[in-house]
This record gives structure tokens, C-alpha cells and sequence, in this order.
């Protein structure tokens, strides 16, 4: 699901007029949406960064392997002087979302697919987010709303009263985030994407590798048996008329362009005059 989405982002990228000379793929994870970006914008330098250093050695041997693809096929027909290089490949770089390696006015678009559910402060991520930007720059994201996993919450709740997954954001409040960090004419937009199973098992598995469950609030220790018969119980009365397990996921898409500064660091409004203009 995680190509699809980044695909339904792609397709609204194309409906911006962008030539950026720097793109930061903020949580890139293993560096799948990198190829489709550099496919986008040739001409423009990328950065990789992601939380999780595994994941970024994921995406550093993606990137290994395509090159030496590419340079078997292109050895077949080029001289080896003209065979492309490592200085054109993404930068990946390890780092906290809410506290970018990168000065400020560093890159002129933030892409991140199915990563800000992640960081259990958003607003200072949205806020970091418009520091890095250029002026003019776009933001570009999706993750995660309200109603992901509504089944599977569902059925633990037969369980126990413990929190088993995140409990993700609003879109609207993600609106109201991007206003407050200063960002201008935020677009927000939401559709619901169902995948089915056809055991308990295999939605189970899918569950834990989209990040299993971070919460510090979370079960510590082993549930009994019991209660694990009651989940599963609970989680087959989501079974389709096709005899399918379906689990739901509220997918959020927004994109903002960081505006020029209208003030100073001390409150005094900035005028501009274009003086090409009569």
C-alpha cells in the first residue's frame, strides 16, 4: 500500500508548476520514493533522511544495487569514462524529524509519504519543516488519520482497556498545525483505503511490520489466552460478504507552500517593491 499512496502523492505533485534544486524525502525509510523523485526533478540534488538507521542501510543498498543495474545495462553500449557515478546519488542522512540537519532556506520541497504519524509532535515538525523550506517552497505529505486500523481497535478493545495502536491525528487539526507554523494555503484531503486478508494472521503480520506500536502507555507484558481468543473473536466480525478481513486506513494528504516573511524577527512589517513592475 505504501507505493500506491506514494503514487496518489505523485500524482498531485504533477499538478504543481516545481523546479526545485533541493528535495528532502523526509522519512524515506528504504528509500523507495527516491527513484520516483529523481525520475521527477533530474536536475535536483536529494536528500534521504530517516529516524531509523536501519532503515536508511535499506535504502543505501537499494541505491548500491540500482546503480550497479544501471551500470551493467550502460556498459553494454557506453564508453566506461561516460558510465554515471556516485556524485549524482540521494544523500541519506539519520535524523529527528522535529530537528533537521539542514540550515535554514535549505531545500525547496518537502516530500514525506506515510512518516508523520510517526513523531508524536507534529506541530514542531511542521514548524522545522517550514525553517528548511525556501521561500515559495512546497510541503508535500500524507500519513495516517483517525480512523487506520478502526477494526483492529476495535477487537482488542475486547481485550483490554490498553491502548494498542497510535492514536492518530485529525486532519483538521493537521490544517490548523500548518496555519500556526506559518505556512500559507494548507490543502488538506482524506480518502479511505481498504486491504483484505484472508486470515487474522496475515492482517496481524501486516499490522507489526508498518511499525508495531510505540506508545510508552502501551502492554508491557504477555496477554493471556483468554483475552488473545476474545481479540480474534471480535476481529472475524469484520469478515466481508467475499469472506475477506478488511482493515481500514484513513489516508490524509496536505500540501502548503511556505509564504515570504511578512515581519521581522522583532514584529516590524517587511514592504516589498517591485520595482520592474510600472
Amino acid at each position: 500500500m505504501r507505493r500506491e499512496v506514494a503514487q496518489r502523492m505523485h500524482e498531485r505533485l504533477q499538478l504543481v508548476r516545481l523546479a526545485p534544486q533541493d528535495v528532502l524525502d523526509a522519512g524515506c525509510g528504504e528509500g523507495a520514493d527516491l527513484p520516483l523523485l529523481q525520475s521527477s526533478y533530474p536536475a535536483a540534488r536529494l536528500l534521504g533522511l530517516d529516524a531509523a538507521p536501519a532503515m536508511l542501510a535499506l535504502a543505501q543498498s537499494r541505491q548500491l544495487g540500482a546503480m550497479s543495474s544501471v551500470n551493467r545495462l550502460l556498459s553494454k553500449w557506453l564508453p566506461q569514462a561516460v558510465l554515471p557515478g556516485r556524485q549524482g546519488a540521494p544523500l541519506l542522512v539519520a535524523g529527528d524529524f522535529a530537528q533537521l540537519p539542514l540550515a535554514a532556506n535549505a531545500v525547496d520541497l518537502v516530500w514525506s509519504s506515510l512518516a508523520l504519524h510517526w513523531h508524536p509532535q507534529p506541530d514542531q515538525v511542521f514548524a522545522e519543516w517550514r525553517r528548511v523550506l525556501r521561500t515559495d517552497g512546497l510541503l508535500m505529505f500524507s500519513c495516517f488519520g483517525p480512523d487506520t486500523f478502526k477494526e483492529l481497535r476495535s477487537a482488542f478493545a475486547e481485550m483490554d482497556a490498553a491502548p494498542h495502536s497510535l492514536p492518530f491525528v485529525d486532519m483538521h487539526d493537521f490544517g490548523d498545525m500548518l496555519v500556526q507554523a506559518g505556512f500559507a494555503t494548507p490543502v488538506m484531503d482524506m480518502e479511505t483505503i481498504t486491504v483484505t486478508y484472508d486470515t487474522a494472521e496475515k492482517l496481524l503480520a501486516d499490522v507489526r511490520a508498518w511499525g508495531g506500536n510505540p506508545l510508552a502507555t502501551r502492554r508491557r507484558g504477555l496477554c493471556g489466552a483468554r483475552g488473545w481468543r476474545r481479540m480474534l473473536a471480535a476481529l472475524e466480525q469484520f469478515r466481508r460478504a467475499d469472506g475477506k478481513l478488511g482493515l481500514s486506513f484513513e489516508i490524509i494528504y496536505g500540501h502548503a507552500f511556505r509564504p515570504a516573511q511578512r515581519t521581522t524577527a522583532s514584529g516590524e512589517a517587511i514592504i516589498r517593491f517591485d520595482l520592474g513592475k510600472k
